[in-house]
C-alpha cells in the first residue's frame, strides 16, 4: 500500500503551514479568563488570509473557482489549523460546500460555492440535533408546502418545503450566512436544507462551548425553503455527517501532535535531581504511549478520509472506518492532553502558558465526537450485519 500524499495534497499542507505560521495559540482567547463566550466573532484576519491563499476553495471544483482537491486534502489542512487553535469555521464551511457541490442542484451550487470559496459567505451545519444524543435529522421535520402556506416572498402556494424543529450547539451560527439543517420527511427520509440565517422563522439562542466559542440553538418555526434549497439526494446527509466526523478527527490529531510536542520540549528542559525529567523512565513511557495513540489516530483517520474521498468499497461500509477513527480520536485526544497536564505539573495549569487552551479545545473535540464506547457498539452492530470472511 502507498500512503504517500499527492503533490497537490502536499502543496496544500505547505500553503496551510505558511498561513498558520503567523498564528500563535495565545491568539485564541482563554476560556479560563473570559466569562461566557471568549469572542463575538471568528478570527476575521485569518479567515481573509485563508481566502486570499485559496484554501477555502481547496475542495471546490474549478467550475466554482476551486482547486478540485479531495477530503484528504481538507483533513490535512484541518490538522494544521488545530495545531494553532485556529478560530475559523474551516471544517463546517468547506464540508457543507462539498456536500452542495456533490449533491445539490446546479442553481444552489452556483449561488453559494464561488462566494464561499472566496470567503464572502460562511456556511455552517447543525449536526447535533436537539440533545446531541439522537440523530440530527430527527430534530427537524420537513414537509412540502401546503395550499395554505406562503413562500418566503409572500406568494401563496408554490413548490418548496417547510421546516420545524431545533438544532442545538450549531458552531459559528451567529456569524454564518447559511446554515445546513438536516431534517426528515414524513416518510422518514433524511434531507438537508440550506437556510439563510436571516430567513423568517429562524431564531438563534446563544450557547457556549467548552472551549469558550459561541454556539447557537437554532430554532426553526415554519421556515420556508425553496425547492432548490433542499437536497433530497440519497446519502447526502450520511456523506456530510461522515465528512464532518472525519474532519473532527483531523482536528483531534493536529491538536494532539502539538500538545505532545509541547510536552517533549518542556520535559526536555525541566530538570530534577540534575537531569531532564524526559530522561526518567516513567516520563518516557507515558510520552511513548501517547505517541502510539497519535499514530493510531493518524492511521485510522486517513483510512476513513480515503474511503470518503474515493467511495472505495470494503468489507464494511464507510461508517465502519469512521467509527474506528472516532474511537481512537475521542479517547486518544483525551489521553494526550491528560498526560501533558500531568507531565507539565503545575505549570500546565498556568494561564500564561497555552496548554490550558489546548485542554479546553480537546475536551470540546472529545464531546463533539462522543464516547468511544458508543462508537464501539456501533462498530459491533456493523460487524454483526456484515460478517468478515
Amino acid at each position: 500500500m502507498d500512503f504517500t500524499f499527492t503533490e497537490e495534497q502536499q502543496a496544500a499542507v505547505e500553503a496551510a503551514r505558511a498561513v498558520f505560521s503567523d498564528v500563535a495559540p495565545d491568539r485564541a482567547p482563554s476560556p479560563a479568563l473570559t466569562p461566557g463566550a471568549v469572542a463575538e466573532d471568528i478570527d476575521r484576519q485569518l479567515w481573509n488570509e485563508l481566502a486570499r491563499t485559496d484554501l477555502l476553495g481547496l475542495t471546490l471544483s474549478p467550475d466554482h473557482g476551486g482547486a478540485g482537491l479531495d477530503p484528504i486534502a481538507l483533513c490535512l489542512v484541518l490538522r494544521e489549523s488545530a495545531r494553532v487553535l485556529a478560530r475559523v469555521p474551516l471544517l463546517e464551511s468547506c464540508a457543507v460546500a462539498m456536500a452542495v457541490q456533490r449533491y445539490g442542484e446546479r442553481s444552489l451550487a452556483a449561488e453559494l460555492l464561488p462566494r464561499a470559496g472566496r470567503g464572502e459567505l460562511i456556511l455552517t451545519v447543525g449536526a447535533n440535533g436537539r440533545s446531541g444524543h439522537d440523530p440530527a435529522e430527527l430534530a427537524v421535520t420537513a414537509r412540502p408546502y401546503g395550499e395554505g402556506d406562503r413562500e418566503a416572498d409572500g406568494r401563496a402556494g408554490g413548490s418548496g418545503w417547510v421546516l420545524d424543529g431545533v438544532q442545538s450547539a450549531v458552531p459559528w451560527a451567529q456569524v454564518a450566512d447559511w446554515i445546513a439543517v438536516p431534517a426528515h420527511t414524513a416518510e422518514g427520509r433524511p434531507v438537508l436544507a440550506l437556510v439563510p440565517r436571516t430567513r423568517d422563522g429562524v431564531t438563534l439562542a446563544d450557547q457556549v462551548s467548552t472551549s469558550g466559542e459561541r454556539l447557537a440553538e437554532v430554532r426553526l418555526d415554519a421556515v420556508r425553503v425553496a425547492a432548490h434549497e433542499l437536497i433530497d439526494a440519497a446519502r447526502c446527509w450520511e456523506w456530510l455527517r461522515s465528512l464532518l466526523t472525519t474532519g473532527t478527527c483531523a482536528l483531534a490529531l493536529g491538536l494532539g501532535e502539538r500538545v505532545l510536542a509541547m510536552t517533549a520540549e518542556y520535559t526536555g528542559k525541566r530538570e530534577q535531581f540534575g537531569f531532564p525529567v524526559a530522561t526518567f523512565q516513567a516520563v518516557a513511557v507515558q510520552a511513548a504511549d501517547r505517541y502510539i495513540d497519535l499514530r493510531a489516530m493518524e492511521a485510522t483517520l486517513w483510512q476513513a478520509a480515503w474511503r470518503i474521498s474515493t467511495d472505495a468499497g470494503g468489507p464494511l461500509p464507510v461508517a465502519g472506518d469512521v467509527a474506528v477513527a472516532k474511537i481512537w480520536a475521542s479517547d486518544g485526544v483525551r489521553r494526550v492532553v491528560q498526560t501533558a497536564q500531568h507531565l507539565h505539573g503545575g505549570f500546565g495549569a498556568d494561564t500564561d502558558y497555552p496548554l490550558h487552551r489546548f485542554h479546553a479545545w480537546a475536551k470540546q473535540i472529545e464531546l463533539s465526537l462522543g464516547p468511544a464506547a458508543a462508537h464501539e457498539e456501533a462498530l459491533g452492530d456493523l460487524l454483526a450485519a456484515h460478517p468478515l470472511g
